[in-house]
């Protein structure tokens, strides 16, 4: 199983055609698009990466529903200490 990240586009880099500049929670990093050369994602559109590999393009609703799943297991990871302080065991 792999973890995919939605980013959104921000630009293609005209220097190095295999990169792409993407948001992704508010921080912006360099990506390879170089398996979607077929089909480039342009700026605004969504693509699910994987260790700095965008594996495939994705609309703007699956990548919503996706980033609020990965914010729901991080809350539920932040909980798991209080909720395991209040256990008792007798």
């Amino acid at each position: 199983m792999c973890l995919g990240i939605p980013g959104e586009v921000i630009e293609l880099l005209a220097d190095q055609p295999d990169l792409a500049r993407v948001e992704v929670s508010g921080v912006r990093r360099v990506i390879n698009v170089g398996l979607l050369a077929d089909d480039l994602p342009a700026p605004g559109e969504w693509v699910l990466i994987h260790v700095g590999f965008a594996l495939s393009k994705i609309d703007e609703n699956d990548a919503a529903e996706a980033l609020k799943f990965l914010e729901d297991i991080g809350q539920a990871y932040a909980d798991e200490p209080d909720a395991l302080a209040q256990l008792r065991v007798e």
